[in-house]
Parts: C-alpha cells; structure tokens; sequence
C-alpha cells in the first residue's frame, strides 16, 4: 500500500462521502459505494496507475466503474485522489450542470473514462479498451521501449452480469486473451428487486472460466490486504481476470446493510447517523480530515509516473521518431495529412469510373481507398464479412496470437457496437464495425451511448430495406433508418451511389464530435452525375441533383430511391412538369446548415414529394402535411427485389402520380 493509514479510515471516506451526497440530493445508489469501498482503496491505492493532474495521458491505466449508478464511488475516488472535483461538486451530485452526475459521464467528469449506467455496457468497454491497449502495444513498442503498457481495470456487479452483452463480449476478451483486463465483481447477491438468488443463479466463475478468463474465487471484499494480493496475482496471468469478490452491499450501515433497502434509496439522517458511529467515523458531513486527505493524494504519484513515461517517450522519439510522430497523432485523433488528397483523388475516380455497383461494394472501395493512409482503421463485422464486405486487400484477421486490423465479432452485434466504443474512447484508432441494418436494433443501445459520448464509432449498415429481396420481412429494414434519425448527435448517411459513398466514409472519418452510420444497399444502384459544386455539396447532407428551370416540384429520395426520382423528373417533364431531384444523403448534417443554403435546395414555395423504401413519418418534416410520401409503412415481404418495390408502389407511375396529386391540391 502507498501509505501507513488503516485502510479502514480510507475506506470510511468513501462511504461517509456516498452517504452524505445521497442524502443531500436525495437520489441516488448508496450501496454499492459503500459495499466497494475496500476494493477501492486495494486497486486505487495500491495498483491504479493515473495522474489527477493530467486525466488524459496517453498510459495511464483505465478504470471503469460498470455499475454506474454506484458513481458516487467514482466521484469520491477521484475528489480525493486530487482531481478537479471540488467538495462542492460532490455537495451538487446529481444536480443541474454539476461535474457529478447521476451516472459517470465521460467528457463531464475529470477523470470518467466512458459513460456508465445501462449495465453491461461499461465492461463491454473495458474490453475495447483493453483491445486497443494490446493492438497499440504490438504496432509501437520496441525491445526496448514500452510506450504502451497499462492495464484496464473495471468494476461490475450482478446486473452487468445477468446483461446479455456481458456475454457477448467477456467471451470474446477471452478468446483474444486480454490479459491486463481485470474485472472486479462486486459480489453481493443484492439487486433493486431483492435478494437475486431467485433470478440469478448463474456459476459465474464457472462461466467466466470457460470463457478462456483467470477466475479468482472467493475473495473478501472487505479485506483490502486479501483485494491487493489478487490483483497482484491477477497481474501474473496471461488472460484476462475476474476476481470474484464477496461484499455486504451498504457495509457500515447497520440496519439496512445487506438488503435492497440501501440499494437505490438515501439511507436517511437515522441510519446516517449510526452508520458514522458504527464505522467509527465522528466528522460532519462532507468533512474530510487532513490524515485521510494525505493518504489518499495521488498527485505527486501520479506525477512522477507520468514524468517518467514522458522522459521514455523522448527517447523513444529519439531513436524512433516517425514512429512517435505517428503514435501521437493517432492518440490526438487527428488524421494524416494525406487523407484529404487522398479524398479528392478518391472521389474524382469515382466519378471518372461512373460505376454501378451495389453502395455496400462502394463503400468496401472506399474503405480499400481510404485505408492506406488511415492506419487507425480498425475495421470488423458481426459474421457477415462476406456481405457487409468491411474487409480491404491489406486488411489482417485480428486473432488472439497476433494483432490485426479486422475483426471477426462472431454473432455479436450489441458487444461488437460496445466494444467500438470503448476503442474510441482509448484512442489510437478509427472503429467501424458491420452487420445487417435490420439487426441495428441488436446494437442500438450501444450506438445511443456512442451518440451521447459523441465518440466517433462508425457503424456500417447493410441490406437497406425490401431491396434485399428474398430472406422476407425479418431481414428486410422498414422503420430502422427513421428510427436511427430519432437518435440525437447521430449522422446518418444513405448514400445513392460510388460518390456519395466515398464523401459518407470520409464525413465520417473526420467528424470529432460524434459517430456515424453508413447505410448501403445490397442490391446495385446506378452512377448519377455531377458537377464539381454538387460533389462538394454532398458534405452538406442534401443538395440539389437535377434542377429546372421553372421547377414546379420537388422530389426528395435517398439511397437507391434517387434512380426512382430521377426517372420520374424525366416522365414529369414528358408531362410538361418540371421538378426538381434533391438526393438527401444524410438529413442530419442538412439539418445542421444555415438557413440560406436549406432554403436555396429546399425553397418553400415549392411543393414537395419525398420518396425513401421506409416509413413515412419522418419525411413529413420536409414535405409539411400538404405534401407527400412514397414509402412503405407496414412490414415487407418474401419475393425478388424487383418484384417488391413494385408491390409497395416504388414505381415511376406511383411517384408521377403523386406528384400530379400534391400539384392539384395547392391550386
């Protein structure tokens, strides 16, 4: 241990500050800090390599809290380790605007690695931490540097557990053999609902043992002395751990201490009170004495690691410096100065070449264009490689022996998105992975978190909508890309052929602030024309495609539905209507223009016609209720691709005559 204080006063810290901040907002999870106040001190004493003074170096250890709303624990760690989070942060948990939150936040709190609170999650990004640790150390250490070397460790409890995604994604931590993964299981048999043992009867360290992990069983989780010697021994294996630790949740409050009553509810001034006298703990709320304050203070460690590892990577840059070069651009997310050029040459090909091709082949082409210059690339699929084809010619299949840059998921679509993100959050890498747009329901939890951390994960969707024919209702997407827009922060791109798609991969390549989905068709889609102003244009969501002179109507399409608006303009015209074709690509990057350029694709005095193969309801922000939509509001069917969009009325006929319609109604 770094210091010769009880551990027992340190831990009487964290539960007297847990207490005190849930009774002051009376809100909150009291328990779970108080059940894991030992196994703090162990890990955040004795093992927890940070720096408080600068959150965000490069090697630092990661440390996620799973069962986020324990994040008072978090919050007292970190306050009392010496981060920015004053006391009167702590006073303000669950407040408007404060730095404490209900559940860790990252980008809110100094020191939260991810954003913690549906259960499972929080490990599955652990694991995509501990997955980037292992890549980066294999791409830049040297024989005689280690630039790269920190462990990730994670706190969890019976409700990550008892989530499906936990085992999607521990599974897969074991077969890469992730070994500085060590995962501390808060095990105290208590949920929201009671005593778990009627719910949950599950061998856990029998599970985790056939998932390829070290299990150590038994531990006490009140002994920090018991804690510390498993983590050492946890640090010996080469897979990853699990140390199974026996706790009282709500240890220290005498009357309600192994029980769901302290679970989620302040414990009121009562058992406060005989809380502080039975843990020996006579200072008033929020106080801290100086001895406690001495113990726990990080800064000076922390700072010497740091200076340390500073003075390494100077002479790793030394002897290596392109190498250094590359590794700290990679950790700023910044991109190579090559990948611009690279774009514009890109995207001139593609419309050189006027290919038609199904977008997901475009979007593969884009990716073997893009790749080269973007090492950061870390590519992947949920089994369906073959189809989403997220694989390029150079690409390497990560496998447990060696590193890769392309990863089978397996059947494995919620982990495959909770991985990606914590990938991004460790930084080093570009995640993107795939499966079948139907199945982004599997993974939508985990896009939405991607969405408020504003990380950039880059989801790739294929087999659009009814386009994919055959397989029938349960493949075919029908409300998921409408669904997708609902999610805020989240760029949605359809694109409707080779140029598109190459613009959609390099949009998202280089947004900072936010993930993206790349939605492609399985079917192919044909090469439209443009001038140099409307290639630019498509980074701006939407533009006009095809425009004329006197337009008298608009027609909205995305994806494979543009071929349809631009043949029925042409059929319009034969009728002595000119209309204008707006491709909408991505209507959440239109929806963030200035006013002018939206009015300029979209004036109001025209009438509209959106036509998308999905569900109506989100076109009839842009059409208004005086205007129209083509698209699909009941389930597909089970027949040739061809012969569905005709069914469903994507044809030229329908949209002409729809069109006429909203023509008629506003004379």
């Amino acid at each position: 241990m770094m210091n010769t204080l009880p551990t027992t006063r340190m831990a009487s810290a964290i539960r007297a500050l847990a207490m005190d901040a849930v009774q002051k907002a009376n809100s909150g999870h009291p328990g779970m800090p108080m059940g894991m106040a030992d196994i703090a001190v162990a890990l955040w004493a004795g093992h927890y390599r940070h720096n408080p003074e600068n959150p965000h170096w490069a090697n630092r250890d990661r440390f996620v809290i799973s069962n986020g709303h324990g994040s008072m624990l978090q919050y007292a760690l970190l306050h009392l380790t010496g981060y920015d989070l004053s006391m009167d942060e702590l006073k303000n948990f669950r407040q408007m605007h404060s730095k404490t939150p209900g559940h860790p936040e990252v980008h809110i709190t100094p020191g939260v690695e991810t954003t913690t609170g549906p259960l499972g999650q929080g490990v599955s990004n652990a694991v995509g931490m501990a997955l980037a640790e292992k890549l980066l150390a294999a791409e830049f250490n040297k024989p005689d540097f280690k630039v790269v070397d920190h462990y990730t460790y994670v706190f969890l409890g019976d409700g990550c557990l008892m989530e499906g995604i936990s085992h999607e994604t521990c599974a897969l931590a074991g077969t890469w053999k992730l070994n500085k993964l060590i995962a501390l299981y808060d095990d105290n048999g208590i949920s929201i609902d009671g005593h778990v043992e009627g719910w949950f009867t599950d061998d856990t360290p029998g599970r985790f043992e056939a998932y390829g992990w070290n299990v150590i069983r038994s531990v006490d989780g009140h002994d920090a002395a018991a804690v510390d010697a498993a983590i050492q021994k946890a640090k010996q294996s080469d897979k990853p751990t699990l140390i199974c630790c026996k706790t009282v949740i709500g240890k220290g409050a005498p009357n309600v201490c192994g029980t769901h009553g302290c679970h989620g509810a302040p414990l009121g001034d009562v058992e406060i009170a005989a809380a502080r006298q039975n843990l020996d703990w006579s200072y008033a709320p929020f106080e801290i004495p100086d001895d406690v304050y001495v113990a726990w203070d990080a800064k000076a460690k922390g700072r010497a690691a740091q200076a340390d590892w500073d003075a390494m990577f100077r002479a790793y840059a030394g002897r290596y410096p392109v190498d250094a070069s590359e590794f700290t651009r990679r950790m700023k997310g910044d991109l190579p100065e090559a990948f611009s050029e690279t774009v514009k040459n890109y995207v001139a090909t593609c419309a050189e070449k006027k290919e038609t091709i199904a977008t997901r082949k475009a979007s593969q082409n884009a990716i073997q264009a893009y790749a080269p210059v973007l090492p950061e690339f870390l590519g992947g699929s949920a089994d369906l490689t073959g189809s989403n084809l997220t694989n390029w010619k150079e690409s390497v299949p990560l496998r447990a022996d060696h590193p890769g840059n392309h990863i089978n998921y397996g059947v494995r679509e919620f982990g495959m998105s909770a991985i990606m993100n914590g990938i991004a959050l460790h930084g080093g890498f570009i995640p993107f992975g795939a499966t079948f747009l139907t199945f982004s329901d599997y993974a939508r939890n985990a896009i939405r978190m991607a969405a408020l951390m504003q990380i950039r994960s880059i989801f790739v969707f294929t087999h659009d909508s009814i386009g994919l024919g055959e397989d029938g209702p349960t493949h075919q997407s029908v409300e998921h890309v409408s669904s997708l827009r609902l999610i805020p922060n989240l760029d949605n791109w359809r694109p409707c052929d080779t140029v598109e798609s190459a613009v959609a991969w390099a949009h998202a390549a280089r947004r900072h602030n936010g993930p993206s989905t790349l939605i492609f068709s399985r079917q192919n889609l044909p090469f439209m024309a443009r001038d140099a102003e409307q290639v630019a244009n498509i980074n701006r969501g939407a533009y006009v495609l095809r425009d004329a002179a006197d337009a008298k109507v608009i027609l909205i399409a995305t994806g494979s539905e543009v071929e349809l608006a631009m043949k029925s303009a042409d059929e319009l015209a034969k009728q002595g209507v000119n209309a204008r074709v707006v491709s909408m690509p991505c209507a959440d990057v239109f929806d963030r223009q200035d006013a002018a350029y939206k009015a300029s694709v979209l004036p109001r005095a025209l009438p509209r016609v959106a036509i998308e193969a999905g569900v109506t309801d989100f076109w009839y922000k842009y059409v208004g209720l005086d205007g129209a939509v083509v698209g699909i509001d009941t389930f597909g069917e089970s027949a040739p691709a061809g012969v569905l969009f005709k069914h469903f009325g994507f044809t030229v006929d329908h949209v002409v005559a729809k069109a006429q319609a909203v023509l008629a109604n506003g004379k």
